[in-house]
């Protein structure tokens, strides 16, 4: 599936048969490499990219903005979910609305 660039999407924790992904953390481990460290010296996830729930599933929720901050990172996320064969949800919700 090929998106036009700016679209936002939801990675959602189930392959295209319907199989759970796993490890069970996949979606923080991801987001956690989009992630970087704060002022308060804490891990802060992305405004872009952030895990969640979608349909009591495991999720990660995309900004499309994230293609104008780096295209890079937007194909990076988006290449992950093909290539681990995972539903995709195109133009979905904002990554403000990251439970569903």
């Amino acid at each position: 599936m090929r998106f036009s660039s700016n679209t936002p999407f939801i990675i959602v924790g189930l392959t295209r048969n319907g199989k759970k992904f796993r490890p069970s953390d996949w979606a923080e481990r991801l987001c956690g490499v989009l992630s970087a460290f704060g002022a308060e010296k804490k891990m802060k996830y992305s405004r872009y990219v952030g895990p969640g729930h979608y349909n009591d599933e495991k999720a990660v929720f995309v900004d499309g903005q994230l293609y104008d901050i780096e295209p890079m990172a937007y194909r990076f996320v988006l290449n992950f979910a093909q290539d681990n064969d995972l539903q995709l949800i195109e133009g979905a919700c904002a990554i403000t609305g990251k439970e569903k």
